[in-house]
């Protein structure tokens, strides 16, 4: 063999050496002492509302967690739901509480594990709600061209995959579009008149009858919140979002967590807590299989998940 062609080759095996055991120490380092003080299970939540109260409530499951399993937790809330899915693929994050559409990605970048889904009002499934301002002239989704809309963020399902996905379909193109941050803030967005057009999530209203949908988070600061947005249509039904868990964590603390978490979900002090953090009612164990109609959606629409985010 010539010199060069032989130390090309070389190059190339040490280059597929060092680069499966940069993974494999990467892998090692995450999981070395996991759950200890020096190395705790990191459990990351999304933005979906403001930050300090989805930390609060992060935190509150955290506290439960160590105290029921002896492991140690440590609480984050990144910047947007994509950080959760990266910090996901990265050891960064072990644990993640992620809405359906940032499952699908987190599962097909990242061969993430889902394990748990939320309940609301008895359903494991809801739907995204395009809303506008009550005194404006949009009532139909095909008044929505050429109008302005507040997005939450690219990874929310409810609140832009599934809006959006709408609006492609039925050639309906709007003037331009923004992304709030989160769900309250995209009908915030509405409200005080910087867009035409929200997008968030929809539940059905409780037993009494009150709505629980995105505008219920803003009532307290804007009591007239119901009579100033009013719902103008809704995308097709969601499978609820995910406790999600990075691809190599060992499986025995994986069950722990999950069966801590079930439990947690079914106390007095968990329901507290939950219904704070993202209007959670309980959990139920989860699978794969039950987020498969959302990539059937996607590919009926011609719609590749991580294009979606670009």
């Amino acid at each position: 063999m010539p010199m060069c062609k032989k130390y090309i080759w070389l190059a190339f095996v040490a280059l597929l050496i060092f680069g499966c055991g940069t993974e494999e120490s990467r892998l090692e380092k995450a999981n070395r002492k996991l759950g200890s003080k020096q190395n705790p299970i990191k459990m990351y939540f999304v933005p979906s509302l403001e930050a300090g109260k989805v930390v609060s409530s992060g935190e509150a499951i955290a506290n439960y967690l160590e105290k029921e399993t002896r492991l140690h937790f440590k609480v984050a809330v990144p910047t947007s739901y994509a950080a959760v899915i990266e910090a996901l693929g990265t050891y960064q994050a072990d644990v993640a509480w992620l809405p359906t559409y940032a499952y699908i990605l987190a599962k097909q970048k990242y061969d993430a594990q889902v394990r748990l889904m939320t309940v609301r009002n008895g359903l494991t499934k809801y739907r995204g709600q395009f809303v506008a301002r009550s005194d404006s002239k949009i009532n139909s989704l095909q008044d929505i061209e050429g109008k302005i809309i507040a997005y939450t963020d690219a990874a929310s399902t409810s609140g832009y995959i599934y809006p959006s996905a709408i609006l492609k379909q039925r050639g309906i193109t709007p003037k331009d579009y923004f992304f709030a941050g989160g769900h309250p803030q995209a009908i915030l967005a509405v409200y005080s008149g910087r867009a035409d057009v929200g997008c968030s999530y929809w539940s059905p209203p409780d037993a009494k009858g009150k709505p629980m949908d995105a505008r219920e988070k803003l009532l307290e600061t804007y009591p007239d919140v119901f009579e100033k947005v009013k719902i103008v249509d809704y995308t097709d039904w969601i499978p609820n979002d995910t406790v999600t868990f990075r691809k190599d964590l060992p499986p025995e603390m994986e069950g722990i967590i999950v069966q801590a978490l079930y439990r947690y979900a079914q106390s007095a002090e968990g329901k507290k807590v939950l219904k704070a953090l993202y209007d959670i009612d309980g959990l139920e164990y989860a699978s794969d299989k039950d987020y498969e109609i959302v990539r059937t959606t996607l590919k009926t629409m011609n719609m590749d998940p991580a294009e979606l985010l670009k």
